[in-house]
């Protein structure tokens, strides 16, 4: 997949543009700049990812397509822990947000529902998951617990998230192919 695969798997969201995002497992990048591409200029997004080479791929990735980073705030942290709004490290930090993309993130996860509550409190009311995994829920040793669209779509209500609403599709090499979907985050 390129660039305009990753925009096309966001795009029918309608993203609103602005707003505070995050992309929980960022990588290098490709969808932050998908996210970004989407959310414009505006937007605050702050890129998760333990590996801090990848971040500073990502930093660079965004300056040469975007110019200014000024926005973009790299969080070299692990998101299955609490990312404390009151720690004074702004590297350790997320303020309540509008959004969250997780592409190929979930799938390390057994307990994915204990991983959408944690998720969903990173959250605003109303706030959207953009969930991005391969369409099946068998994996291997480097996908090992996929999550099919069908199963995300039983589990998202359960984790406190409105019905899933399937986005786009693309081909993969591996395990079936990719889905997007969109989730918002309920109140209880």
């Amino acid at each position: 997949m390129d660039h305009n695969d990753h925009v096309n798997l966001l795009k029918p969201a309608k993203l609103p543009p602005g707003g505070s995002w995050a992309d929980l497992g960022a990588g290098s990048g490709a969808f932050t700049l998908a996210l970004r591409e989407l959310v414009g200029p505006t937007a605050d997004i702050h890129a998760v990812d333990k590996d801090r080479s990848s971040l500073r791929e990502l930093e660079q990735a965004y300056k040469a397509r975007f110019g200014d980073s000024s926005r973009l705030q790299l969080l070299p942290a692990d998101f299955t822990r609490p990312l404390d709004r009151s720690t004074p490290s702004a590297a350790q930090r997320l303020v309540l947000l509008d959004g969250i993309v997780m592409a190929n993130s979930l799938h390390f996860f057994k307990d994915k529902g204990k991983m959408l509550r944690h998720v969903r409190s990173f959250l605003k009311p109303g706030g959207v998951l953009l969930l991005v995994e391969y369409n099946v829920d068998s994996g291997n040793p480097w996908v090992p617990y996929p999550l099919s669209f069908e199963s995300f779509r039983d589990l998202a209500p359960r984790a406190g998230f409105s019905a899933p609403r399937l986005l786009g599709t693309a081909p993969s090499r591996f395990l079936c192919g990719f889905y997007s979907a969109a989730a918002q985050k309920l109140e209880h």
